[in-house]
């Protein structure tokens, strides 16, 4: 088998990288930027970069394939697609920039598998497109779109194209809904590693909750090892559709913060912020029902979060470079 991934530089998609190296006998091609997300040495660590099993093309997807790229590249029987912009704020402040990365972008690669052939297309979306989770709902996979953010809205706009290409070319389209992955070699940016980082640093961290501040903002936070393996079985069973790949509990922002600083031994120092004041388009709950991937295939974590949160801190103490 032939397998073509793109964003496999990236957090989520390196881990995919390395579930498929360490449970397959596939071959990897992997395409990508490079960019603010994009870290070969992520590859390095998982021993990726120098297997002879993948073959690395660098491409900027904004831009359609030409047909000596296309022959090169050829045919793979698998197509992963997780290369995007995924912050929301800088959604706010550059819309445009993530029409082209996470719209345009799809579009190309959705044209490559329709010119090359492919067994299944997987496109990686987020449980952002259907928007906040009023209390006690669970969004299910096929529940109406409700964008808040740019970002949301472009993800819904790629996950559409996915669904239209199914549609009018009959290609075999499989789309995933990942909420909050967490895990090793995760950027800077994003909300456990910067608490590690400000814990550490006796720094107060800022929890978004709602306008009364009485209440921290839920999530369910998934191991991004766990997104992998949810990942291979949809290939492996060749099913097609959404599936929502779901983590065994919700988890306030709050909650996690204390995981961590517990994992420290060191104070949490935090302030809970109007979140949607501070930052507009910020979802204050995000539910998704996992039922499908339970029913169907059996599918759950494979062990609780708050155990791999306490793993991701241990590792993270012990490999610093991926802190600021």
């Amino acid at each position: 088998m032939r397998v073509l991934l793109t964003g496999a530089a990236g957090f989520i998609g390196h881990h995919v990288v390395s579930h498929l190296l360490n449970n397959t006998h596939w071959d990897l091609t992997i395409i990508d930027r490079l960019d603010i997300s994009g870290n070969l040495n992520r590859l390095a660590e998982v021993g990726a970069a120098k297997n002879p099993r993948v073959k690395f093309q660098f491409h900027d997807l904004r831009a359609p394939f030409n047909d000596l790229l296309i022959k090169q590249l050829g045919f793979h029987d698998y197509i992963i697609h997780m290369a995007a912009a995924t912050h929301v704020d800088r959604s706010i402040e550059n819309p445009m920039e993530f029409v082209l990365d996470n719209v345009v972008a799809t579009c190309n690669i959705l044209d490559l598998a329709r010119k090359t052939g492919c067994e299944q297309f997987l496109h990686f979306g987020t449980d952002e497109v259907l928007g906040p989770a009023p209390p006690c709902v669970k969004f299910k996979e096929y529940d109406r779109y409700n964008s808040s953010s740019p970002y949301s809205a472009t993800k819904a706009g790629a996950e559409e194209l996915a669904v239209a290409y199914a549609n009018t070319y009959k290609l075999p389209v499989t789309i995933v809904h990942v909420m909050n992955v967490i895990g090793y070699r995760q950027h800077p940016e994003k909300f456990l590693p910067m608490t590690i980082s400000k814990i550490l640093r006796g720094q107060q961290i800022k929890i978004h909750g709602s306008a009364d501040l009485k209440d921290a903002g839920t999530r369910c936070y998934i191991d991004a090892r766990d997104v992998a393996s949810a990942i291979l079985l949809l290939l492996s069973k060749h099913a097609l559709g959404k599936y929502n790949i779901v983590a065994e509990r919700e988890t306030s922002n709050l909650e996690l913060a204390e995981w961590v600083a517990h994992s420290l031994n060191e104070p949490l120092n935090y302030q809970i912020v109007d979140a949607n004041s501070m930052r507009p388009g910020h979802d204050l709950r995000y539910s998704m029902d996992g039922d499908l991937m339970r029913t169907k295939f059996g599918w759950t974590p494979s062990s609780g979060i708050r155990s791999r949160v306490h793993e991701i801190v241990t590792w993270t103490l012990a490999n610093s470079q991926w802190l600021l």
